[in-house]
């Protein structure tokens, strides 16, 4: 993984754009501490997302939404 400033990054957006097609991450760091904020990864190491869990309620509760159901954007904004 590489580290680059803020200022690195917008100089050479290009060069870190073509690492980062070729499978490099970057971490982008900012201010006085070079904190680390974000970084730049390649699309592929994103992954899938899963279903989320219902939390607490996972295996003893369920919610099932029929596909007649319709509500009008006042109902939805008065709930």
């Amino acid at each position: 993984m590489i580290t680059v400033t803020v200022g690195d990054l917008k100089a050479r957006f290009s060069e870190m754009l073509k690492k980062v097609q070729e499978g490099e991450s970057i971490a982008v760091a900012f201010g006085r501490k070079k904190e680390i904020l974000a970084y730049l990864v390649p699309k592929k190491m994103l992954g899938k997302r899963s279903p989320r869990p219902l939390g607490l309620l996972e295996g003893k509760a369920s919610y099932l939404i029929k596909d007649d159901f319709e509500i009008s954007e006042q109902e939805f904004v008065s709930l």
